[in-house]
């Protein structure tokens, strides 16, 4: 991964608070399992005591919000926790499909893999799903968690049918270029590549209330490899 300067995330900042665009590959905190720099690690060599009020899959970019102090912390904690904070996602889902703000309500676990799957008697999870853009094998959807819980969205796109594209671990098929041109050639002893190389989930959009109780709302812009897998299926219709 080339070098990424911190300051070049950020997307909104006061006193309190600093939003970033995170960039996908790059975990939110320290994984188990070796030295592989974050976003945590990153934030505190620009301010001291930041601490990250949620996390966004290592594979998810988007908008992250991180605090500079404790009671910032602790304000913020309580939005999400009293699901206060508005939080909105896009995906790139496989198949057409034409939600109106549908909601799926059906329960979630986490299992000792770092996995989850639909459950009974698991954690109660909602999330709202909305079409913005259908293209010929492909929609990109609007995703709006009411709860959060662990992969609550790519489990649900994949109860409706509708997985994420190259979400492996949700029914996602990876996606090639020569599904949707005719006249894709790979180059002579050369393998074809897929198009995108983590799940299509952006973190499109955030709100939350600032110390002062003002309402604030940053948007994400989508990485260079999301904009340009939405921008081809638009040229391929």
């Amino acid at each position: 991964m080339k070098h990424i300067d911190f300051q070049d995330l950020i997307l909104f900042e006061d006193e309190d608070y600093i939003v970033i665009n995170k960039p996908p590959f790059l975990a939110t905190l320290d994984e188990r399992f070796g030295g592989a720099n974050n976003i945590l690690r990153m934030a505190r060599e620009y301010a001291d005591d930041v601490q990250a009020c949620h996390r966004l899959d290592k594979e998810t970019s988007g908008a992250l919000a991180l605090a500079k102090n404790p009671a910032a912390y602790r304000h913020l904690s309580i939005q999400f926790e009293n699901r206060e904070v508005n939080k909105l996602y896009h995906a790139v889902a496989w198949g057409v499909h034409h939600f109106d703000n549908l909601l799926v309500d059906r329960k979630i676990e986490t299992t000792s893999k770092g996995k989850a799957r639909l459950a009974f008697k698991g954690k109660p999870a909602e999330t709202y799903f909305t079409t913005l853009e259908a293209f010929a094998r492909h929609t990109l959807v609007q995703c709006v968690p009411v709860t959060g819980r662990m992969h609550q969205i790519r489990l649900h796109l994949m109860f409706l049918q509708a997985p994420i594209v190259a979400d492996g671990l949700y029914g996602g098929e990876e996606f090639y270029l020569s599904s949707l041109k005719r006249k894709f050639n790979v180059k002579e002893g050369e393998e074809e590549q897929p198009f995108i190389k983590r799940f299509a989930l952006h973190a499109r959009q955030l709100t939350f209330a600032k110390m002062d109780g003002e309402q604030v709302t940053i948007e994400a812009s989508y990485p260079k490899d999301f904009r340009v897998l939405v921008d081809t299926l638009r040229q391929y219709q």
